[in-house]
């Protein structure tokens, strides 16, 4: 025989009166950080940094950017991304030019080795979707996907940026 379990109680809503119950921010910031630590990890096994698999994911998407350009998608200040871009170039990752049309700019691309690597963060990324989203059935992985997409919207966030690239 199985105990009885009474059904939870509704949390109270917040303050704000969004309905929302009042841990509802707190969580998302616990699983983003999770999330992110996680993705890091992940990375690492490549020798990258988050920072430079997210260069590495907007170059392969749009190639020929400038490093001004590339420094607004990913909502980081130009002088911090310099260093950002010379790491990937001495790997051998991305290769900057000068740009034919302003020769002030360079144009960065992925060089071959990088276009193998961003074919390799494209698994790592499946693999760490996967995992996170693992105890969602996939009616709630495309609900979440929908909320938190509006979300992001609402705060403004692009597609390309994330806090820790500001750092």
């Amino acid at each position: 025989m199985t105990a009885s379990v009474p059904p939870a109680k509704p949390a109270p809503s917040g303050p704000s009166g969004s309905g929302a119950p009042p841990r509802t921010a707190f969580l998302l910031a616990q699983l983003g950080a999770e999330a992110a630590s996680r993705f890091a990890d992940r990375v690492a096994a490549l020798d990258l940094s988050p920072r430079e698999a997210g260069a590495i994911r907007v170059l392969g998407r749009t190639p020929g950017l400038s490093q001004r350009e590339l420094a607004a998608r990913l909502g980081t200040v130009p002088a911090r991304l310099v260093a950002l871009v010379d790491e990937l170039e001495r790997k051998g990752l991305v290769v900057r030019e000068r740009n034919e049309a302003d020769r002030r700019n360079y144009v960065l691309s992925l060089s071959e080795p990088g276009e193998r690597l961003l074919g390799q963060l494209r698994g790592v990324a499946q693999e760490h979707q996967a995992d996170m989203l693992s105890p969602l059935d996939s009616d709630e992985q495309r609900a979440l996907a929908a909320l938190l997409h509006k979300l992001a919207q609402g705060s403004g966030l692009g597609p390309d940026g994330h806090p820790g690239y500001r750092g």
